[in-house]
């Protein structure tokens, strides 16, 4: 069982930063690919962002280009998303994920471990 622990969220203004983290209890080799995923209420847990094993290849939704950077830090196995210029529609509980495969893509269904969410608002 791998457990998946985010924190960081809070309540920030538009235009604000918040940097979320989630840590892994397991090695690298069982979290190959990690990303995040946000639920607004009402709506369906949507992509946000996904990252290799190594680092060296990241993926991002649209609406998060250029303000959302995803990185991890393998020797502590821990992923993070440094949000900057948060907007309002940029509120949502972010869950991080994990999967042991190399699928990096925005099915959530394809990931194998999630954590419990950490909450971001964003006020305007």
């Amino acid at each position: 069982q791998v457990l998946l622990v985010e924190s960081g969220g809070g309540l920030v203004q538009a235009g604000g930063s918040l940097r979320l983290s989630c840590a892994a209890s397991a090695r690298t080799s069982v979290t190959n690919i990690m990303a995040w995923f946000r639920q607004a209420p009402g709506k369906e847990r949507e992509f946000v962002a996904s990252i290799s094993r190594t680092g060296d290849s990241s993926y991002y939704t649209d609406s998060v280009k250029g303000r959302f950077t995803i990185s991890r830090d393998n020797a502590e196995n821990t992923v993070h998303l440094q949000m900057n210029s948060l907007k309002p529609d940029d509120t949502a509980v972010y869950y991080c994920a994990a999967r042991t495969g190399a699928y990096k893509g925005s099915d959530p269904s394809r990931y194998d471990y999630w954590g419990q969410g950490t909450q971001v608002t964003v006020s305007s």
